[in-house]
């Protein structure tokens, strides 16, 4: 995936913000939509609150030092200087308390925003190729949308509730300095402001190149962790803990070194804001002090004047922070837009229909497809599975066999053929009415991190708990669950590794009776079991196909002796087809494979009867003395 970077100029911010619109004014969310119009509101009417506040805090002062220029408006029983200190307080608490009314009303817009964009990226990783999902890292991807979420929120938050109120408090203040005291007051403020900003831009922007070096070694961390965590019972057998941990801790430390350098960066960008900012109050209070020193001020102007000054301090920094949470929310989520924009390799067609199954008749015709251009995998592959017959795909490793499970499933599109199901062409029907009507087993089935009933459930959601269980029995693991101690609510572990490779298989198995698909696909579905539980798991498989159209893709040659129909693959093409005996009789690949897997079996027969007869040998030999 390529790397993008996002600009830090305001067409960028602005996109984002595009972007985001939707989900902030949600059009299908009247609710929604009413508590912004109210949080604005209230975010004016607070500002307007806050600039009433210094004039309080001027009042009060002239008041105590009984100084005539207390303006005559006020009410009477605000001449006393108690009461104006009571106001001041009473009006800093009612700010405060719209503050806090504006961002209880817009909780639950911003969450809403963060929970659809969240969902949005969810369902558009499910819609990603299989080719995308061969080829990420689990650790990263997770990573990547963790951090995603938390940017979207930083980012609708920031934007909306801080930067709308920070320039209408600049424009507030520069209007009552302009009013009350001369332009000479407003273009040291503008100058101080603008400085800020100018330092603040630039010390973010250097900044930011450091957080996306930070963000990376996170990363990279992460996904070694749990690539690591994943793989524990590899780990466990090479001896490579060790190996393992030195490999996580030269990602931390390169993350420490980011780290270290992201907080030693704030520190400069603090200082150097508040020298800025320091000098523009001093050029302000010293301009104030002379004018109090000739009397044309008071005590309460210079206070005022301070007050101001801090209070529009607050603001400023914001427009700090707003901009370093921006472009720091947009380093975030820029590779969760990536994923977003990574289009999806399989779509349904726009006059794509729903398919219709009435026998569930497959069939290829000359069908072509690579992984890659220059190696193609299949060659012109044409067959046809009749409704509720079963065909075996046998061949040597590489041959294409579960590249046609791909295929049929819709994983991926044929570079040229068609695959058709009662006549229809696969790729103009929905990839879920299409996937609905196929059950798969595979060879190495990964179960989900929950209970046996949910794994099995997992076929069809709304089956109850009576449909569960005989599943279970027709896939002959139901005896087994119940001598569980917590039964059907027993955990599986991560990836299933509590259960055994044959329990796997008839959880599997299980889960795709409660389907109960037309089409049934069973991809070397018992390859990596031993040979008596390979035996007991093909009779749970020839029951579940009976009356199904039935492929079967096959290791062992045993496993497909009754099927209708073998087709024997060859370097992407059909070298030989027939029943079981017709192979054997042409004397061609099929037979030679047949031949080497009954002398490899034969072979490992006699070494069993061997290693047993060796057994019993060694436990006479031991015993015969103390019968002596």
């Amino acid at each position: 995936m390529a790397e993008k970077t996002v600009s830090a100029d305001s067409g960028s911010t602005l996109k984002t913000l595009v972007h985001l619109w939707p989900y902030m004014w949600p059009d299908e969310r009247a609710d929604l939509r009413a508590r912004v119009v109210w949080a604005t509101f209230y975010l004016i009417v607070s500002k307007l609150v806050l600039v009433a506040v210094p004039y309080f805090f001027k009042w009060a002062t002239d008041a105590l030092a009984g100084d005539a220029h207390t303006p005559p408006p006020l009410p009477a029983f605000l001449l006393v200087p108690a009461a104006l200190v009571i106001a001041y307080n009473v009006v800093r608490l009612i700010q405060v308390g719209l503050n806090q009314l504006r961002d209880a009303l817009f909780a639950s817009v911003g969450q809403y925003a963060v929970r659809k964009l969240a969902y949005k990226t969810f369902v558009h990783m499910h819609d990603l190729s299989l080719r995308f999902h061969l080829e990420r890292r689990t650790g990263g991807l997770s990573r990547i949308i963790e951090r995603g979420v938390k940017g979207i929120e930083t980012i609708v938050r920031f934007t909306i509730l801080n930067t709308l109120p920070t320039v209408l408090e600049f424009a507030l203040t520069a209007v009552i300095f302009a009013v009350a005291y001369g332009w000479l007051y407003v273009v040291v403020v503008a100058v101080t402001v603008l400085l800020y900003t100018w330092f603040t831009v630039w010390a973010s922007d250097w900044r930011i190149a450091i957080r996306r070096e930070m963000n990376d070694s996170d990363t990279d961390a992460n996904t070694k962790a749990i690539d690591s965590l994943l793989n524990y019972e590899t780990v466990k057998y090479f001896n490579n803990e060790r190996m393992e941990a030195q490999r996580f801790d030269r990602s931390m430390a390169r993350y420490e070194v980011a780290a270290t350098k992201t907080w030693t960066s704030l520190g400069w960008l603090n200082f150097g804001q508040g020298a800025i900012f320091g000098a523009g109050m001093l050029v302000i209070m010293l301009m104030s002090a002379r004018e109090v020193a000739a009397g044309t001020q008071t005590i309460g102007d210079f206070v005022f004047v301070n007050a101001m000054l801090m209070q529009l301090s607050v603001p400023l920094n914001f427009i700090g922070f707003i901009y370093r949470e921006i472009r720091q929310g947009l380093t975030d989520i820029e590779q969760m837009f990536d994923l977003l924009d990574v289009p999806a390799e399989i779509e349904d067609r726009p006059d794509a229909r729903p398919l219709a199954v009435a026998e569930g008749r497959v069939e290829f015709r000359d069908v072509h497809f690579s992984y890659d251009p220059n190696r193609e995998i299949l060659k012109g592959i044409s067959f046809e599975v009749p409704a509720g017959k079963t065909v075996a795909i046998v061949g040597p490793s590489g041959a294409g066999k579960s590249t046609i499970s791909r295929l049929l499933f819709r994983f991926y599109d044929v570079q040229s053929g068609k695959i058709l199901i009662d006549g229809q062409d696969i790729g103009g029907v929905t990839q879920e009415s299409l996937r609905s009507v196929i059950g798969m087993v595979p060879q190495d089935t990964v179960l989900f991190n929950d209970t046996i009933a949910y794994n099995i459930r997992y076929g069809r959601f709304d089956a109850s708990a009576e449909d569960i269980r005989q599943a279970a029995d027709l896939a002959q693991i139901g005896p087994f669950i119940e001598h569980l101690p917590d039964g059907y609510e027993t955990m599986v572990g991560e990836r299933g590794l509590k259960l055994s490779g044959g329990e796997k298989q008839r959880v599997a198995i299980a889960r795709t009776i409660l389907k109960a698909p037309p089409i049934l696909m069973l991809d070397e579905a018992t390859s990596a079991l031993d040979s008596h539980t390979e035996q007991e798991i093909q009779a749970a498989l020839d029951m579940v196909s009976r009356g199904r159209t039935t492929i079967v893709i096959a290791h062992r040659l045993s496993t497909v002796i009754s099927a209708d129909e073998i087709i024997v693959l060859k370097d992407g093409r059909i070298a030989e087809r027939g029943r079981h005996a017709e192979l054997l009789a042409k004397d061609g690949l099929y037979a030679s494979m047949w031949a080497r897997q009954r002398e490899a079996t034969e072979a490992e027969e006699r070494l069993r009867i061997a290693r047993e007869g060796d057994e019993y040998g060694v436990v006479t030999r031991r015993r015969t003395p103390e019968v002596g």
